[in-house]
């Protein structure tokens, strides 16, 4: 499959999502869903895909991770429906942390040996939750000549 195909199968598969979840036309037992009605659900899926890798059924496989997709991007369409987070930014987040933690393919950091890999992940893992938690320390930035959103710009 052509990386375009695919993208297009994955819009695609967004739109779906977004249609079950649209009130008065969506299916009003999608539309019922929250984050945590449909945790068993996301635990189920996961544990099928692992039966189907630990049984080698490629075809088992291929339709479990299709459902465990499917609990992905349902889960982001409830974060977008509130508008706290969309699938684009999850996509986008977890590309940026694959760049990030594989410095050796995309970047300059050289490695001789899959431990060596496994201590950078986990060295740039650690540096990430340090940065995170120095972030969420820092007080919010303040303006010193706050304007007045009443009164138009010069």
């Amino acid at each position: 499959m052509q990386l375009d195909e695919a993208a297009r199968a994955f819009q695609q598969f967004v739109a779906v999502v977004r249609a079950l979840r649209t009130p008065g036309t969506g299916c009003p037992w999608d539309l019922e869903q929250d984050h945590q009605s449909l945790q068993p659900y996301l635990l189920e899926e996961a544990n099928e895909v692992l039966d189907a890798i630990q049984r080698g059924d490629d075809r088992s496989l291929q339709e479990e991770l299709g459902d465990l997709l499917l609990q992905v991007v349902l889960h982001a369409q409830l974060a977008t429906d509130r508008k706290a987070f969309s699938i684009t930014e999850v996509v986008q987040g977890i590309t940026a942390k694959m760049v990030r933690r594989h410095s050796h393919v995309f970047g300059s950091t050289k490695v001789s040996s899959v431990e060596e890999v496994k201590r950078n992940w986990e060295r740039i893992k650690a540096a990430e939750k340090q940065a995170a938690a120095a972030e969420l320390r820092q007080p919010p930035e303040v303006d010193e000549n706050p304007r007045n959103p009443l009164v138009p710009p010069d």
